[in-house]
């Protein structure tokens, strides 16, 4: 390795060790680069996971209610407007601060747009009120102009989540301790992955506790046994 690419790649190790000990208040640190997205507000930039600032998208297995009473997939329509403006872009996030599932809250941008705003502008996300008031003005618009989200009424994602989580919780009552329906999977490569109720391969994981398999009550439980959310 070159001077200057040990020098890049001490720089990078520094900053994540920094932001993963702890997020910067805004402005004492950026965290840049290549992104991939993982549902309309949450993207990873190498290996820290960031939560997008001020926005709640629909949850990726989430459909809307639509204009006519049919419904559209606004948690997949969300994540793929997210992924197009980030393509082929780098981006660059502003910590704010560490959620309790250790991720990164920061407000982001890709080639000068602000990713958070953009998603509320067009009606694919809702401004998060009860973290920040960046966008509700923003919000206004939207619903103003029936996009996305405002076409008809529908249910938040965070209580599309809350839904969710009581509906695992019962299903899941004959196995699953308590209210604890977040599933550790181990696959077939050793990777210790969980899934939360609102995962796109929820259903289809089946826990097995004799391969060393176990059920959570909350990410931050999974995350510090040594589990890891799906890519």
């Amino acid at each position: 390795m070159t001077g200057s690419r040990a020098g890049v790649a001490a720089g990078v190790a520094a900053l994540v060790a920094t932001l993963l000990a702890g997020a910067a208040p805004a402005g004492e640190a950026e965290l840049a680069g290549a992104a991939r997205v993982l549902d309309g507000d949450t993207l990873d930039i190498g290996p820290v996971r960031v939560r997008v600032h001020g926005i709640d998208a629909p949850e990726f297995s989430q459909t809307c209610a639509a204009a006519g009473g049919s419904e559209w997939t606004c948690g997949k329509a969300a994540a793929a407007r997210l992924g197009a403006l980030i393509r082929d872009r780098r981006v660059v996030c502003d910590p704010r601060e560490r959620d309790q599932y250790g991720r990164i809250v920061a407000r982001c941008e890709a080639g000068g747009v602000d990713l958070g705003g953009a998603l509320v502008a067009e009606g694919l996300a809702w401004a998060f009120v009860r973290y920040s008031d960046d966008y509700e003005a923003t919000e206004a618009a939207a619903r103003a102009a029936g996009l996305g989200i405002w076409q008809a009424e529908t249910m938040t994602a965070w209580d599309w989540r809350a839904t969710a989580w009581r509906d695992a919780a019962g299903n899941a009552a004959d196995d699953a301790p308590g209210d604890c329906p977040i599933k550790g999977n181990i696959s077939r490569s050793g990777e210790r992955i969980y899934h939360t109720p609102w995962s796109r391969d929820y259903a289809k994981v089946r826990i097995d506790e004799g391969l060393g398999e176990r059920w959570f009550c909350d990410e931050a439980e999974a995350q510090a046994a040594g589990w890891r959310p799906p890519r």
